[in-house]
């Protein structure tokens, strides 16, 4: 594992894909309505970084068809945007991009909960933004990445909701997904220790059951759900790891 370790001139230069990445992320999360297809949205992205000169650093990312990724209900993460994929009132919509600019890029997502009215579903994103939170609280320099896991497993947890182990966070740079790796769950004092200048993207998956925990990918190659069709959250922000704790690169941002 080599962990790129960036000075504060680059993290400047990375701080402003961070910020587009943050724009267009709400951008496209405004954008969900009823009737608006997942194309549509991926439309906002292509425009996007048209209108400002950028990438998306998602589009043809081994191989992926999507400027965005847009993921509805059980769909974990890595739904493929298509004109033929409807929003409809009552989908959980997850947006997940990245825009690719000065050689560094951001990565952010949000959930959209679209004219839901059940209690557990409107926890289920409340807890997991609250997840979110717990785990940049507790990074920052000398702070094991187990140390981090741990705090947004517990918030889950406690709250009687599953991790998604399969999938986890990841280091963000020069590349979408650099070392190191960032799981949502860990014991606390264990895996790497983080230091001033590492740049990383934290991003609970919570699923509504602890059985939604396990996962598979559709035949699209793609798609990540839950094996139990129980539907699932995502948040997500790039941070730096500065010499007294970590900041956020993504905002403006759904966070307390």
């Amino acid at each position: 594992m080599k962990v790129d370790i960036k000075t504060r001139a680059q993290i400047d230069r990375m701080r402003e894909a961070c910020r587009m990445s943050a724009e267009i992320r709400d951008i496209c999360a405004a954008a969900v309505a009823p009737g608006v297809t997942t194309g549509e949205i991926d439309d906002l992205v292509v425009a996007y970084c048209r209108r400002h000169n950028v990438s998306a650093s998602f589009y043809n990312y081994a191989g992926f068809p999507g400027h965005i990724c847009v993921s509805i209900n059980d769909e974990v993460i890595h739904g493929i945007p298509s004109r033929d994929r409807v929003i409809m009132p009552g989908d959980l919509v997850k947006t997940d991009v990245g825009i690719f600019k000065n050689g560094y890029n951001g990565d952010t997502s949000r959930t959209v909960a679209l004219g839901v009215t059940d209690p557990e579903v409107l926890r289920l994103v409340e807890t997991t933004k609250a997840c979110l939170k717990a785990g940049i609280d507790a990074a920052g320099p000398g702070v094991h990445l187990g140390d981090v896991g741990y705090a947004i497993q517990k918030v889950a947890e406690d709250a009687g909701f599953g991790v998604v182990r399969d999938w986890i966070g990841h280091g963000v740079g020069r590349t979408v997904h650099e070392d190191p790796e960032v799981p949502n769950y860990g014991t606390p004092g264990t895996k790497l220790v983080l230091r001033p200048g590492m740049t990383i993207a934290i991003e609970p998956m919570i699923t509504m059951t602890q059985q939604g925990e396990r996962t598979s990918v559709l035949e699209n190659d793609w798609t990540v759900v839950t094996r139990d069709g129980s539907l699932s959250a995502h948040f997500e922000h790039t941070v730096a790891i500065t010499d007294d704790g970590c900041e956020i690169l993504t905002l403006p941002a759904d966070y307390p």
